[in-house]
């Protein structure tokens, strides 16, 4: 087998035997890197100090991921001015804090006759939003609700 050192230098091919024999004068452990290669790779290393700054790495790598948060804003085909305005300052608060905005348009009773009316208003939201957001996915019927999502740019 091929053997490497503690500090990462070759040290050539050598019987098994006499890789386990350097190991345990060093007091680490022979870990086999590469056992498809031709002959196989062996290091000598400390194994539990190993798998210790893998899991930290991990770890650090977990701590780094961004979540992404999605806000849902309801709303209704015939929204006032007043309440339209104060729905849309939410909407782009939460776009200026980097989250995916779900805005849904519920229809009651014999609004869903109107359908138009709330594409109208949410066509009306992306228009209002253009600055911040792009649309991720397009207004879409979905039973009872008209939806889309909104992703900051």
């Amino acid at each position: 087998m091929r053997l490497i050192d503690v500090d990462g230098k070759q040290i050539g091919i050598v019987s098994l035997e006499e890789a386990l024999q350097r190991a345990e004068e060093e007091g680490l452990d022979l870990v086999e890197v590469a056992p498809n290669a031709n002959p196989p790779v062996c290091r000598i290393m400390d194994y539990g100090k190993y798998k210790y700054q893998q899991k930290k790495k991990q770890q650090e790598a977990r701590k780094k991921q961004a979540q992404v948060q999605v806000k849902e804003i309801k709303m209704r085909p015939k929204i006032e001015e007043h309440d339209f305005q104060f729905k849309l300052k939410h909407i782009k608060r939460f776009l200026k804090e980097k989250a995916l905005v779900k805005v849904v348009m519920w229809f009651r009773g014999r609004e869903i006759i109107h359908a138009d009316l709330g594409k109208a208003v949410m066509e009306r939201v992306i228009e209002e939003t253009k600055d911040l957001s792009k649309v991720q996915t397009p207004p879409t019927m979905e039973g009872r609700r008209m939806t889309m999502v909104l992703a900051p740019k």
